[in-house]
């Protein structure tokens, strides 16, 4: 049994959809104090509600995490609410496919703002509030895409992911002094409201391609970030956990059905 979070402050950022919502509705059952950081007003308070509605303690704040003042303005929403900070999900992301023959500056530069930008100014934004609790969590939502896997069209936003990770391990360095531990995880094809166009053929296509049969829910890559907020998890810091079923170990779809 891991020892409970009970009344700790937990700041979600992308956390109205998607993964991130999966995180937050996590956290929120097992007793944190969830601020749900999002741009999208509707979004964000059905994320609310839901989380209400089963119990737990939740609120929101409306960012455009792509301006930088928005680091500052979560985490002294997350004190004033809260009187704290234990933990810090940077979840939020975007990925507008662009392939490399049409790719701008000005679409770089979103993507690095929002995927790598934010949540370097979030960390350093939080850091003091953790430092007078003595110690904390960050864990940042990377991907499989950029740091192992590729895909056409998402080359700026596979490079701000393994961005991501650069800046993890310098920073589990630094944090080390204030005991505060910085992880990522990895998160391979994840069921989310982002697939919802894409078909039930090329659904079926995705499962073929993972050893386990599956794709993963938000479940599975929150109970992986609540593992990371745990005390039990205290000594691990810097490191990379991949939650994909298996995703990047064939060669091929022949290695899956030779197996």
């Amino acid at each position: 049994m891991f020892t409970p979070l009970t009344g700790r402050s937990v700041i979600v950022t992308g956390g109205s959809r998607g993964i991130g919502r999966g995180i937050a509705r996590v956290f929120a059952a097992a007793g944190a104090r969830v601020l749900i950081v999002a741009r999208d007003e509707g979004a964000a308070r059905s994320a609310v509600a839901e989380i209400r509605s089963a119990g737990g303690d939740a609120s929101s704040l409306l960012v455009d995490l792509a301006e930088p003042a928005s680091a500052e303005r979560l985490a002294a929403a997350a004190i004033e609410r809260h009187g704290g900070i234990d933990v810090l999900c940077c979840n939020a992301g975007i990925y507008p496919a662009t392939p490399l023959r049409e790719l701008t500056a000005e679409r770089i530069d979103e993507v690095l703002a929002v995927n790598v930008r934010s949540a370097m100014l979030s960390v350093r934004a939080c850091l003091p509030a953790m430092e007078r609790a003595g110690g904390g969590r960050v864990i940042l939502t990377s991907s499989i895409t950029g740091p192992i896997t590729g895909y056409p069209g998402w080359s700026h936003y596979g490079a701000s992911k393994a961005a991501q990770l650069g800046f993890l391990r310098t920073a589990a360095i630094e944090l080390a002094r204030a005991k505060v531990t910085i992880n990522a995880i990895l998160p391979g094809n994840i069921l989310t409201e982002g697939l919802d166009d894409l078909g039930e053929v090329y659904l079926r296509q995705m499962e073929r391609s993972i050893p386990l049969g599956r794709l993963g829910s938000v479940e599975d890559v929150a109970h992986a970030a609540l593992f990371l907020a745990s005390d039990e998890a205290g000594y691990i810091t810097g490191q990379t956990l991949v939650v994909d079923g298996g995703q990047v170990l064939p060669e091929s779809l022949m290695a899956l059905e030779e197996g």
